[in-house]
Order: structure tokens, then C-alpha cells, then sequence
């Protein structure tokens, strides 16, 4: 994490949070005694809070929002604001993609820290009217590479008071909304009522559906009820996000990862599905057997993975919805609209704004999220290797 969420974080062990807290709640079974929350967010560059005319809000995501806890070498917690999908939505509106969240958030510190965050991101609010229910904590543990390890305290969170009736009439409120996306703890089964349902209706409705498997086995008890309600969720979808880890952790057949997201594809209706290889780069599959790989050329220093798949996602979207004012064909305007196939050329282009978006995010502590600008610098910069297949 940035040296800006370092200072003053609690011990594991202490006494019941009393003060300076959620709500005057306990929170994981008296494991935090305090968290100085000066600051929750990563370190933007230069110029990151110049605040722009707010664009048309073309995707909204639908998810969890919580604050991850991680912890370092001496015990203490460092907060940082997190979860996959609140993660992807400031990505998107750093890049520059108007979007709307549509989850409450908690009227606690922890949920305005959380609303500030997507406001300074250009996000907008569904439910820009605080509840009562406490904000989500993740615990995170991280490995000598970086990689982060969860465990998840989510009962009767903020981001749950909420239902397919109420996700559906906000989507139904956006004329110009374009795409949905969701994925990870909001497919826990436990909450297949409230985005099973609004998952269909925005595919019957016309909108590009993103669901980002992201599998968090750690989050549930009944795993096999989890999985089930994932690769139902992927059914909805015309684009998945998956990772060689999130394929076995679904059990899907095949020798390879490759292998494996291909006969995931074929399980689905899915026109496109990335699959992420950490080191090893990204591969975008589309369904009529086109297939682009690319990884970084030269070798970047990892600071730590966290967010880096939501990074990555958010700029397969921003890369999909580019339009002529950022010198892209408007695919929204063929006459197959938004998820027909691309071309080989889009694909290429797709898949390596994709990958810089997540690279930036590794080298850095945190998540955080590049800004459009950044990705095309660093595009202009660096190169990729690439490979087709079919």
C-alpha cells in the first residue's frame, strides 16, 4: 500500500472498538482495536484530482464495496478502500467512463470515505443517500509476491440492503446506459435473488452484460452453491473476466488455462472472454475463435497485485466503448451494436489497453487505478508481444 494509508494502524488483538469506528460496533469478533483512516486511498499523480464535466453515464456496476485491512510484517493493519467491483468502478471513472454505482453505501466513517472515493473518481450514486448498516471489512494477507489472501466480514453489510427490483429501476433510469458489470462476492448464492434477476433483465434489455468471475472460495461455506451461482451469473454475460486461479477454482475441464477458458467460453453465450495469467500476460478470446494474446515486454516491478484484475477490466470497457473522440470506431453505432464481433485490429487494441491499465496498478502499492491519459502514455512507451491463435 502507499506510504499515504501507512500511519497509526491497529494491532490483530485489542479490546472492542469503542470510538473512531463503525457505528460503535465490534467488528470481527473484537479483532481491531482502531484504524487511523487519514487517508484511504493511494497517492494519484499529478493533477489526479482535477475535477472535469462529467460525462454521459454509460455503465453501471452493481457489487460490493468494502475497506480491506492488510495486514504488514509487524502486525498492524493498514485500510485501504477496496472490493473488486468498488475497485472497477473508480477505474472506470479514472478512465474517463461515465458511471454510475449502483449499491448503498454505509452513513458510517468507513462509508463516507468509500463515497468520497467514487466522487473524486467522477462516479456517480444510485443511492446517494447513506443507510444504517455498517460498511464491509476484508482482511488481507499478503505473500512474498505480493498476491492477497482474504478473509471476509460481510454479514448485514451496506452494500447487501439492496434488490434486483431496486438495481433494475436504476438501470431502467439511465437512457444512455450502455453496459452492466458485477462480479465477485455479489455472486456469492447467498445473494442470487438480487443479481440473478438483474443480470437477465439488463441482456433482455439490450445492454452489454460484464461479469467478472473472481471467485473468493474464502467468503462463503457452501462452496459447490457458490460455484453453481457463478456459472449461472457467467450465462448472462458478453464478456467474462476470469483467472487461471478462478478456473480451478471452478473445476472447469482442460490440461491448460487456455484450454480451459475456451471450453468455459463455449459453456456460455459469452462473445468475449479474457482470461488473466498474472506474469504471463492476458488472453482475449472471441467467440468466433479469434484469439489475442499479449504480455509486457520487459519485466516490471511488482509492488503488489491488489486490484490489478479490476484494473485490467476496467480497461477492457474503457477500450470497448472508445469512440471517435478518442480515435476508435464507436462500436455501439454498428448495425449489430455494442457486442457484435471485432475486429482483429479492435481486439489487439482492446486487449493491450487492458494490460497497461492492470501494469500500472502492480507497480504501484494499492490499488490504483490509472487515469486514460496514463494508459496511452504508457502504451506509447512500452511495447507488447503479442501471439494470435485459434
Amino acid at each position: 500500500m502507499a506510504d499515504s494509508c501507512r500511519p497509526r494502524a491497529a494491532r490483530l488483538a485489542g479490546e472492542p472498538l469503542l470510538s473512531g469506528g463503525w457505528d460503535r460496533t465490534i467488528v470481527a469478533d473484537k479483532l481491531i482495536n482502531q484504524v487511523d483512516l487519514l487517508m484511504v486511498f493511494p497517492i494519484q499523480s499529478a493533477g489526479s484530482a482535477t475535477v472535469h464535466t462529467a460525462p454521459p453515464l454509460r455503465v453501471a456496476t452493481a457489487g460490493e464495496a468494502l475497506f480491506d485491512l492488510i495486514e504488514e510484517p509487524d502486525g498492524r493493519l493498514k485500510p485501504c478502500a477496496g472490493g473488486a467491483v468498488y475497485n472497477l468502478t473508480r477505474a472506470l471513472g479514472l478512465q474517463g467512463v461515465g458511471t454510475q454505482y449502483l449499491n448503498p453505501l454505509s452513513g458510517d466513517m468507513l462509508g463516507r470515505q468509500l463515497a468520497r472515493g467514487l466522487h473524486e473518481a467522477g462516479v456517480a450514486l444510485a443511492a446517494p443517500t447513506p443507510v444504517r448498516a455498517p460498511s464491509a471489512l476484508a482482511l488481507a494477507a499478503l505473500d512474498a509476491k505480493g498476491k492477497a489472501s482474504y478473509s471476509f466480514y460481510r454479514d448485514g453489510v451496506a452494500d447487501r440492503q439492496v434488490t434486483a427490483a431496486a438495481l433494475t429501476a436504476a438501470c431502467a433510469a439511465l437512457p444512455g446506459l450502455q453496459v452492466v458489470a458485477t462480479g465477485c462476492l455479489a455472486l456469492v448464492a447467498q445473494d442470487a435473488a438480487i443479481y440473478q434477476p438483474w443480470l437477465a433483465a439488463q441482456r433482455a434489455a439490450g445492454r452489454m452484460v460484464v461479469v467478472d468471475a473472481n471467485l473468493r472460495l474464502s467468503a462463503v461455506d457452501d462452496a459447490d452453491a457458490y460455484r453453481a451461482n457463478v456459472m449461472a451469473a457467467l450465462q448472462h454475460a458478453h464478456l467474462i473476466k476470469v483467472s487461471d486461479d478462478d478456473l480451478e477454482a471452478l473445476a472447469v475441464p482442460g490440461a491448460t488455462a487456455l484450454e480451459r477458458a475456451h471450453y468455459l467460453q463455449q459453456q456460455t453465450q459469452a462473445q468475449w472472454l479474457a482470461l488473466t495469467l498474472g506474469p504471463d500476460g492476458a488472453w482475449l478470446l472471441q467467440r468466433d475463435g479469434l484469439a489475442m494474446h499479449a504480455r509486457e515486454e520487459a519485466p516490471i516491478t511488482v509492488v503488489d497485485t491488489v486490484g490489478a484484475g479490476d484494473c485490467f477490466l476496467a480497461g477492457l470497457i474503457t477500450a470497448l466503448l472508445a469512440g471517435p473522440e478518442r480515435g476508435e470506431e464507436a462500436l455501439a453505432l454498428r448495425v449489430g451494436g455494442l457486442t457484435d464481433p471485432v475486429t482483429e485490429a479492435r481486439l489487439r487494441t482492446v486487449l493491450h489497453h487492458a494490460l497497461a491499465s492492470a501494469s500500472h496498478c502492480v507497480e504501484r502499492a494499492g490499488c490504483t487505478p490509472p487515469r486514460y491519459e496514463e494508459v496511452r502514455e504508457r502504451l506509447a512507451l512500452r511495447g507488447s508481444t503479442t501471439a494470435e491463435g485459434r
